[in-house]
């Protein structure tokens, strides 16, 4: 199922009912099945040019949190970005207390960081999904606050609708998004929108649109430049467009075009990821790289999140060293 199916899903069964109490329910600790080598693996370009790695748990649901962080660990990642969805192990209904202690010093102990927690909420809705929506906000927020209170991450979203729609729909999420904008000033956090292939929402123009007519420093943008090659826009054309207003990357790649189309891992379509981190270098972005594991990869039979963490950082360090005419290098 993919995020434009969720957040539908969503708006119908009012899916964060979840953010109210939460149960008990402490960090699981489980070692990596398969051992990774003990020596975490970093690019001497991310350390030189400020392009650091990450891998969002969207991907890694059927693991123990601990797990996840492990191998993104082992495997060389410096960001991991949690997602809060219902059935996740950081879903805050049941990621208690204890288990946000827990996890804020584990993330200490592997050297990762947390820019940033995936939510879902849209912007396509009635008054009571609305209120929902922000009560999602206050809820992640208070989150975020718990695992890093010193740089609380960033809230990620998709905003969902129909892209025939968008001049009948804009006004009406641009008044949602605006009443986003409020809490996320109220609590302190910076909210990421993101251009969605199917969404009313779908391209940089309207993105931009949005984000300028809400006027708020809390509203930016998340880049996801595999919704794009899908409708045939350009790399740099895109990137030129949004990086001054984005804070937060996700890569995954893809097959086919908007009309039919496939996300796969990075490194298996058709994206030139030394191209795409030499542009980054070259318009100066230095924030987050995150690998988003689409729900069309995660759902096949077969799917290994462990092997889709080492793969997929394997694929990506070496297009980022060869991007700077460097080779990757363990420390």
């Amino acid at each position: 199922m993919s995020r434009m199916d969720q957040v539908a899903v969503w708006q119908r069964r009012r899916f964060l009912q979840a953010v109210g109490a939460a149960p008990l329910c402490g960090l699981a600790t489980a070692s990596v099945s398969e051992p990774l080598s003990g020596t975490l693996r970093r690019s001497s370009v991310e350390d030189v040019e400020g392009l650091n790695l990450g891998f969002s748990l969207y991907g890694t649901k059927q693991l123990p949190l601990d797990q996840s962080l492990q191998a993104c660990a082992a495997a060389g990642y410096r960001h991991v970005e949690f997602c809060l969805n219902a059935g996740f192990p950081t879903e805050p209904a049941v990621f208690d207390a204890t288990a946000r202690r827990q996890t804020a010093q584990r993330l200490q102990e592997l050297n990762l960081t947390l820019p940033c927690l995936m939510i879902q909420i849209p912007l396509v809705c009635d008054e009571t999904v609305q209120q929902a929506s922000l009560q999602v906000i206050r809820t992640a927020a208070q989150l975020a606050r718990d695992l890093v209170p010193e740089q609380p991450p960033m809230l990620e979203t998709v905003v969902g609708g129909n892209p025939a729609k968008w001049d009948e729909q804009k006004a009406g999420m641009l008044q949602r998004l605006q009443g986003w904008a409020t809490v996320a000033q109220e609590q302190q956090v910076t909210l990421l929108i993101k251009a969605h292939v199917g969404s009313a929402m779908n391209s940089p123009e309207r993105l931009l649109w949005l984000l300028q007519e809400c006027g708020s420093p809390a509203v930016q943008a998340a880049y996801d430049f595999s919704h794009f090659e899908l409708q045939g826009l350009d790399l740099r054309t895109t990137l030129t467009q949004l990086l001054p207003r984005t804070r937060f990357i996700h890569v995954k790649d893809t097959s086919g075009d908007a009309a039919k189309f496939r996300f796969l891992l990075p490194g298996e379509g058709r994206t030139d990821y030394v191209q795409y981190f030499r542009l980054l270098r070259e318009l100066k972005y230095a924030g987050p790289v995150c690998v988003e594991v689409s729900g069309q990869v995660s759902g096949q039979p077969g799917y290994d999140p462990l092997v889709a963490i080492r793969s997929t950082a394997e694929k990506l360090n070496s297009a980022l060293a060869a991007s700077a005419g460097q080779t990757s290098t363990e420390n």
